[in-house]
């Protein structure tokens, strides 16, 4: 209880005060302004973008990356011991700093030296050889593909543990009745990995609300905010233009947001497992 109360509503507590003063964070001379940040913040027009990036975030880690870590688990599963190198392998984006990801992909999306376009040119599809990361339509998604890319291993792991769980009996019992290996995974596979689906999504989305090390370290939020997250938006906020109570208030709106997304997530779960 000291810890939570030192490292995680104490911080919050601060935060919510400081959302109420004008303040650089340099000085003494902080202002209060009452709900003033709030207002700005409700028609902030950089916030509510980099809000709207938050959920297509959060939309395609649920739409490409859980499918993609779903499907590497079912074939690790049924490769068998003879998929321990495998494992390793693909575990490996998980493992490396998130800055040295974000260092590698901006080299490798460069327009001009980039293997990416360079690859792209050597087959002849000169037309695709685009600016990914300095193109306003491309750059949120360039980089969304990185995030699945780092982090689908994790899912992955998660969705092995699930398989892991479920009696082979069943499987075994299926074959000999003679169903394909399609209707296995269909019928008794992934109705077994329904409550670790819902934690995977979860976990996702929460997480893409929050996310904010790879985008800052590739784009920085650019170009034209294209690719701006909450977090990175607040950081700017306070580390570039020195607003420490209104960078305040966009960590406390992401706060907020978070909670009210987790709390109704969760109460969606309760329902469908008392239904089930």
């Amino acid at each position: 209880m000291l810890l939570l109360a030192v490292f995680l509503l104490y911080p919050l507590l601060s935060s919510l005060r400081l959302s109420l003063l004008d303040w650089n964070g340099l000085g003494t001379d902080a202002r209060f302004v009452g709900l003033a940040n709030w207002v700005t913040l409700a028609h902030d027009r950089v916030f509510w973008q980099a809000f709207g990036n938050n959920v297509i975030l959060a939309v395609t880690s649920i739409v490409v990356e859980l499918p993609i870590a779903l499907a590497l688990a079912v074939m690790l599963e049924k490769a068998g011991r003879g998929s321990r190198l495998l494992k390793i392998l693909y575990f490996l984006p998980l493992l490396m700093s998130s800055v040295a990801i974000g260092v590698l992909f901006k080299n490798v999306y460069d327009p001009n030296f980039g293997p990416l376009n360079a690859a792209l040119r050597a087959i002849g599809l000169d037309a695709l050889a685009l600016d990914w990361l300095g193109d306003t339509r491309l750059s949120l998604g360039a980089t969304i593909a990185v995030i699945c890319w780092q982090n689908a291993p994790f899912y992955m792991v998660l969705f092995l543990a699930g398989l892991s769980s479920m009696p082979q009996e069943l499987t075994e019992a299926a074959r000999l009745d003679g169903a394909s290996e399609w209707t296995i995974f269909w019928r008794i596979k992934l109705p077994h990995l329904q409550g670790t689906i819902r934690t995977a999504v979860l976990l996702s989305v929460l997480g893409s609300l929050r996310y904010f090390d790879l985008i800052y370290v590739m784009t920085g939020g650019g170009p034209e905010g294209s690719s701006e997250l909450m977090a990175t938006y607040m950081y700017r906020t306070v580390f570039s233009s020195f607003q420490l109570g209104y960078g305040s208030t966009i960590g406390s709106a992401m706060f907020i947001i978070v909670c009210a997304v987790a709390a109704v997530a969760l109460r969606l779960t309760r329902r469908y497992s008392a239904e089930v």
